[in-house]
């Protein structure tokens, strides 16, 4: 029943994310919908009375995380990587 809320949620969030009016914008839509994907991922965990996907939400976690501090710093820098070392 959840899960089809958040399928909803996540398609109001894929659209602003295509769309969006500006590249913040799209980030946070981004970033969100992999909060929705853990979401989901919990509940499908404890609706299988399971830990087997504990793994998966960790890893969806950090890779969440990774892409947010990559996108605000491109956001903010222009570049990922800053290769000059001054």
């Amino acid at each position: 029943m959840f899960c089809h809320y958040i399928d909803f949620i996540d398609y109001i969030l894929l659209i602003r994310a295509i769309v969006g009016p500006t590249n913040p914008d799209r980030a946070v839509a981004l970033d969100a919908i992999g909060i929705n994907l853990m979401a989901m991922a919990g509940l499908l965990a404890v609706m299988l009375l399971t830990t087997k996907f504990n793994d998966v939400i960790l890893l969806i976690g950090i890779l969440l995380f990774i892409g947010t501090i990559a996108i605000a710093k491109y956001l903010e820098k222009g570049v990922i990587i800053d290769r000059d070392v001054d």
